[in-house]
């Protein structure tokens, strides 16, 4: 009986609205009235949602991390238990002295020098030689008339490597006059060199790790003033992202990078290239560096690129870099994002800097502590500077380091400019699974590239120095894996 009930209502409910029989002509002009109704809607509800995405064509920081838990933002990846190990090994015995000497005269920038003189601490333990301290490059393109003792704390880096190397101030006076023998090391070997002295060579890598991260200890005046420019910051905002910020001018030139530059200062970088005479390419095609991603973030990508990540408006940036090419004009276009923006010479007083002026080496130390110290690494370039500050975030337990992936990012950049593309979720969705892998989470170092033969292969090989992980990062127990 509740069957037929049932069948009898929906029968009636029915006849309400169409014919006992309806002819085949009145269900046509029935479908096609449903089909009309359904296209408005589809219409209507389009028109809407692209009204929303013209009224915001910007999607917010501040949306994205509602979206973005504030650990993913800012806590270092999971490390897998992985810690540094740098003792030596049973086998190990202590240096003795040695009547013969390394000097050593080491060029370029502040972490290319520290990365050299941590190479030859090597170099004179396996040619049980005593090391005088080294001396620094004063000729460079900084030209900074800085001594080792000026920069780093000379006593603490004897005393902490007197087990590995003899190390004295001065090279005796008996032997100033004597004849010496130039070596110019390089940083790749065979790869059968290595298989040969495997022993040696662990034993190698763990004294340059305790040379770079324990005895290449900053000068006292510059270790006191970094640690309280990075308590300003704390107080500021908690926590910060350093941001090498790589838009200098002789990295422009070098790099041939004039995306987004006027005529003007394309040619002004041309002729800086054109009469530095040891930068030995000349012509250089900015288009294809750029797309090859050789080229530094401009202020406005850095900007993008972290806004997509979903970092707020309101995060704390501390850039560490020099003189950024094009002042204020470009910083504003990474200030539109990101407006809490702070350099050194703000945390600092000028007293507190008077010491350092004139001496970019000295003053790239107190970037460096700041940006070894950050909750954040993000650097523009993969320069000197950022892969030593990657490989020594990766030793203190994998401190987050993003790495943005320049090749890849163009692509995006560009299809925003062209309107192919809008800022806004799937965007966001792009760069953060493009960079899910690229924060600093523990891996081993990558080999040379396979294809490409002679010196150039091993030129492919990530630095050991970017990241020293199996030989100075091992597992809980203290083994590496």
């Amino acid at each position: 009986m509740v069957n037929r009930g049932s069948s009898h209502y929906r029968a009636s409910l029915t006849s309400r609205f169409l014919p006992r029989k309806p002819s085949p002509s009145a269900i046509t002009l029935y479908i096609i009235s449903l089909f009309a109704f359904s296209i408005f809607i589809f219409l209507f509800n389009t028109r809407n949602i692209l009204e929303e995405d013209e009224q915001k064509p910007n999607f917010s920081g501040e949306l994205l991390s509602e979206q973005i838990p504030e650990e993913q933002l800012w806590d270092a990846p999971f490390s897998y238990g992985l810690q540094s190990c740098i003792k030596p090994t049973a086998k190990y015995k202590a240096a003795h002295g040695s009547d013969r000497y390394i000097t050593v005269r080491s060029n370029g920038g502040l972490n290319q020098m520290r990365t050299g003189i941590s190479d030859m601490v090597a170099v004179a333990r396996i040619m049980n030689a005593t090391l005088v301290v080294p001396q620094l490059d004063k000729r460079s393109f900084w030209k900074d008339s800085s001594t080792f003792s000026d920069i780093f704390d000379e006593l603490h880096f004897i005393e902490s490597l007197k087990r590995d190397v003899r190390i004295v101030k001065e090279l005796p006076k008996n032997l100033e006059a004597f004849p010496r023998a130039r070596k110019h090391f390089t940083s790749w070997s065979g790869v059968g060199y290595y298989e040969e002295m495997k022993q040696l060579w662990k034993e190698y890598q763990r004294l340059r790790c305790r040379a770079l991260y324990h005895a290449l200890r900053f000068s006292p005046p510059i270790e006191s003033l970094g640690k309280k420019l990075v308590e300003r910051l704390r107080t500021r905002g908690g926590r910060y992202i350093a941001l090498h910020l790589r838009y200098e001018k002789d990295m422009l030139s070098f790099t041939g990078c004039t995306y987004g530059l006027t005529d003007a200062e394309s040619e002004e970088l041309r002729i800086m290239r054109e009469t530095t005479n040891h930068w030995k390419v000349k012509e250089i095609n900015s288009r294809e560096q750029r797309i090859g991603g050789f080229c530094p973030l401009t202020p406005k990508e850095v900007g993008i690129f972290l806004q997509a990540l979903g970092y707020p408006p309101s995060t704390l940036i501390y850039i560490a870099a020099g003189e950024i090419y094009g002042g204020n004009t470009r910083l504003s276009e990474l200030m539109s994002y990101f407006p809490n923006i702070v350099f050194k010479e703000e945390l600092a007083t000028k007293e507190e800097l008077e010491a350092f002026t004139g001496h970019a080496s000295q003053t790239a130390a107190l970037d460096y502590i700041i940006s070894i110290e950050s909750d954040v690494f993000v650097p523009s370039y993969s320069g000197n500077m950022a892969r030593t500050v990657e490989g020594h975030r990766r030793y203190l337990g994998h401190r987050k380091t993003i790495n943005p992936d320049r090749k890849g990012l163009v692509k995006i950049f560009d299809k925003l400019e062209t309107g192919q593309l809008k800022e806004g979720s799937s965007y966001s969705f792009l760069v953060r699974q493009m960079h899910e892998n690229r924060q600093g989470a523990p891996r081993k170092r990558k080999g040379p590239m396979q294809g490409i033969k002679g010196r150039a292969r091993f030129r492919t090989e990530e630095s050991f120095y970017e990241n020293p992980y199996p030989e100075c990062i091992c597992s809980s127990k203290g083994r590496p894996e």
